[in-house]
Order: structure tokens, then sequence, then C-alpha cells
């Protein structure tokens, strides 16, 4: 009787061993995978970040440009007195 009583004891300690092996490989695999996923996210608001700027030096170097050609056109209109 005691060896079947140990039997069973030594198998229950065995089988929440190896319950609590799944659960921290599932943890750590869930873990894994938001990681993945946040470093997705911040990957992709930093590209729309990237744009945004992109977009707003393209609008800053057209405004720069347009003023120049302006400034040239004022200047050319000055140097001929307007004619």
């Amino acid at each position: 009787m005691k060896k079947v009583f140990l039997s069973l004891a030594a198998l229950a300690l065995v089988a929440s061993v190896y319950s609590c092996r799944d659960t921290k490989e599932e943890k750590m695999e869930e873990s894994a995978e938001m990681q993945t996923e946040n470093a997705m996210d911040e990957a992709g608001d930093a590209i729309d970040n990237a744009a945004d700027a992109t977009e707003d030096a393209m609008e800053d170097a057209g405004d720069a440009v347009e003023n120049a050609a302006d400034d040239t056109k004022d200047a050319v209109k000055d140097a001929t007195d307007g004619q």
C-alpha cells in the first residue's frame, strides 16, 4: 500500500511540473507575439511620422522655390527699371 501511495504521489508531482511547464511556454509564446505586434505597431508609427515629415519638408521646399522665383522676378524688374 505504501508503494502505491508513493507511486501516485510521484505521478502527481510529475504531472504538476509538466503542466506548469506548458503554462510557462504558452505565456512565453504570448509574450513574444505581443512584443512582435508592439514592435510592428511602433515601426508603422515611425513610418507614418517619417512620411509626414517628408511631406512637410517638400511643402517647405516648394514654398522656398516659389519665394525665390518671386524674388528673382522682382530683382529683374528692379534692375530693368520696370521695363
